[in-house]
């Protein structure tokens, strides 16, 4: 019998059809709570046919314990960095992946944690619980000007709403959508050094790669307005952790907002938890029940159409589909 390995645990948690659709295939699916680290999928490597993945460690190593029994990767989700394409390629692993399902739901939780550091959000409500009538003077978004590191689904996403909020959006991508700037009034910004410097709140929604790791670092900070706000809901490596943790203590940054971190899950001591003017949260972003049925169903489906021997909807890699399995 097909063996599957689901490991994401909003699939497994949220209702939805994507359930059904999964047990059509007449697999046995064996579920664990990921993220998985490298060491967790070294054990599970070896007995299953297909993963159904999140964000699990998906080295050389594991893929080379798993093969050959492994047939097909299908991430649940957008972001691949921490599966070992390269290498699924050359084993000639499919690895699916769901473009356009998140982008909504992600873009709603980066204005969140724009608005709640803005107002002092989690401060006041503490000090309300407490039965202090404390409060502190916030800050309004509208005016002020947004910069967006990567102009992709999310990134145009949060244009779209900065203008509502009547934000000045400028933003920065090596491909630059021309026709959707000039409709939401989007200013090129070729120099990030300029973006630091002149925006008020900065989003990152760039690809975690060598190039990008460490984009936002003691450097970079210096750049910054020392009330500039940074939200970070793409990849925590990113970031250098040592020096957004010294800015805040330093008064150097206004704030950060982040729902991704360098180690996830966090350890409790994690420096960044207790950090002032910080608000993280446990890589939600895409946790909602209208998202994650979107990304489940569309992951369902790349795999099911791979164990078929058929092409996905989305593949990351240049692989030709397995012999039929179902």
């Amino acid at each position: 019998m097909v063996r599957i390995l689901l490991t994401t645990t909003s699939y497994q948690d949220t209702p939805g059809p994507h359930h059904d659709l999964l047990a059509s295939s007449g697999a046995e699916v064996v579920c664990a709570r990921g993220p998985l680290s490298e060491k967790s999928m070294l054990k599970y490597a070896g007995d299953y046919d297909a993963f159904l993945c999140g964000d699990d460690a998906i080295s050389q190593a594991v893929i080379e314990k798993a093969l050959p029994r492994l047939k097909i990767i299908a991430k649940y989700g957008i972001g691949v960095d921490k599966i070992d394409v390269d290498y699924a390629t050359d084993r000639g692993i499919p690895v699916a992946f769901t473009p356009g399902v998140n982008h909504t739901t992600v873009a709603e939780h980066c204005f969140m944690l724009m608005l709640a550091l803005s107002k002092k959000l989690i401060e006041h409500v503490e000090w309300t619980k407490q039965g202090l009538w404390k409060r502190e003077t916030g800050n309004e978004i509208a005016g002020k000007t947004l910069g967006i590191i990567g102009l992709g689904r999310i990134g145009r996403e949060m244009a779209i709403r900065a203008n509502a909020f009547g934000m000045k959006v400028l933003a920065q991508d090596i491909y630059w959508p021309e026709a959707f700037a000039q409709e939401h009034h989007i200013t090129r910004i070729e120099n990030l050094d300029q973006l630091f410097s002149d925006s008020d709140f900065i989003s990152l929604h760039t690809n975690l790669t060598p190039e990008t790791q460490g984009l936002v670092n003691s450097a970079s900070i210096q750049q910054m307005k020392n009330s500039a706000i940074l939200i970070n809901c793409g990849r925590g490596e990113l970031v250098h952790v040592d020096d957004i943790l010294l800015a805040l203590r330093g008064n150097t940054l206004g704030g950060y907002g982040a729902d991704v971190l360098d180690v996830e899950p966090a350890d409790a001591d994690h420096p960044l938890l207790s950090a002032p003017n910080c608000l993280i949260t446990p890589h939600i972003g895409s946790r909602t029940h209208e998202s994650v049925i979107r990304q489940a169903t569309k992951a369902t489906e790349n795999l099911l159409l791979l164990l078929r021997g058929e092409s996905p909807h989305a593949q990351v890699n240049d692989c030709q589909p397995p012999k039929a399995l179902i």
